[in-house]
Formats: structure tokens, sequence, C-alpha cells
């Protein structure tokens, strides 16, 4: 795959599909698409970045805002970032109060150091194995020294899953399972330290492998200069 064609698929498919993935997920983290343990990490995450001075946040691939909501409503500042402008227009809608900009996961608007934590709320499954490493210090890149990044996948092997009617748009869309390995190793390959990982069984109808949790923390170290 081409570089870029995995994000300008994902972004043709939910401009055509937001109004279908909204009626499908809703505009909030809900006991309805997250089970106990996604929840309890999304909280552990808040407590996290709670503890420290600035209270910035990012929600990478936010989609209709779901968890950029959550983390406001816990007194986190968030800005939710996306590529695709339907999902963006639904993100404001429903949450008025909350900034969300046009964002590249690899390529994001933000200032270096700039942030206390950012999600990544299964925005990495269509994100080839062989470009995380790129993504991940992009991500290293806009936390601050001790800033906390949260992960969430669908795990496996590192196999494609090629759909060519991705949520009825008749446009072809490939996600990756991700090895929980693969990523704890590609993260600490980017300058952050693995601090916890979870990996649950599938829980909802719409589940068809484990889902995966990585919480890392930068450590402030320029990775660019090793070797």
């Amino acid at each position: 795959m081409p570089p870029g064609d995995h994000v300008a698929a994902a972004q043709a498919v939910y401009d055509a599909s937001a109004d279908r993935y909204v009626e499908f997920v809703g505009t909030e983290i809900s006991a309805a698409t997250e089970a106990p343990v996604d929840r309890s990490l999304l909280t552990a995450f808040v407590d996290l970045v709670g503890d420290g001075t600035s209270k910035r946040v990012a929600d990478v691939g936010c989609g209709p805002g779901r968890v950029a909501a959550f983390l406001a409503a816990r007194g986190l500042d968030v800005v939710g970032l996306d590529v695709s402008e339907a999902m963006l227009a639904a993100a404001r809608n429903a949450h008025p109060d909350i900034s969300f900009e046009h964002g590249q996961l690899d390529d994001l608007p933000i200032d270096a150091g700039s942030l206390a934590g950012v999600v990544c709320w299964y925005s990495i499954i269509y994100t080839p194995p062989e470009c995380l490493g790129d993504a991940f210090t992009e991500l290293d890149r806009v936390l601050s020294p001790g800033g906390y990044l949260l992960v969430a996948f669908q795990a496996g092997g590192g196999e494609p899953v090629h759909r060519t009617d991705a949520h009825g748009t008749a446009l072809s869309l490939t996600t990756f399972r991700h090895r929980l390995g693969d990523v704890t190793g590609r993260l600490e390959d980017a300058g952050l330290e693995v601090r916890v990982t979870a990996l649950r069984e599938p829980e909802f109808d719409h589940e068809t492998t484990p889902q995966a949790f990585v919480i890392a923390r930068s450590t402030g170290m320029d990775v660019s200069t090793w070797g």
C-alpha cells in the first residue's frame, strides 16, 4: 500500500458514512459500545493526566467526538482531530463546546510538547503495521515529557481485514488487527515507556477479535538522535 493511501481510504469511507456511523455508535461513550474494562481505562487516563499541571489533551481520530466528550466532562481541556470533515461536522454538532480540527495521525497540527495526554481510540486500526512507527513518533512529539498516551485497537497477528463495502458505502477499506507486542515495541522505539497493557475477549456482537489497550508515557527523549 503506497504511503498515505490508507488515510485517503479511511477519509473517503467516513465522509460517505458519517450519518450511518453515528447512528450505530452514538456521540457518547456508553455501555452499549464500551465494556467496563474499556471505560475504566479511559477513567484511568483521566486520573493520570489530572495529576499533572496541564490538562490539555487530544482525541486523535475523534470521529463524532465520543472520547473527547468523555474527557471534557471530567475536566480535561480537549481538542478532537480527524481526517473526515463529515465526522468533524457531526462532532461539532453534538459537542459545540469542544474544539474539533482536521488532523492526521502522523501529521498533527499541534505544537511539540504541548499536550499532557493523547487518546487514540481505535484510530490506529487503519494504519498498516509498518507505518505505526511514524504515527507513534508524531504522537510522542506532541506530548510533553511525562505525558500519557492511551491506545485502543482490535488485536490479532497484524493481519489486514479488507472490506469492499465498508459501512455500506460501496467503498473499500482495510483495517489491521495489530499484534499487541508489535504495538508496544514500536511505541518504545518511538521513545515512549509502556506502563499498562490489557487484552479482553470480545463482548459485543460487532466484536470478532480480542480488544487491546496500551497506556504509555512520554520520556521526553529525542529518539531521532539514537543510533
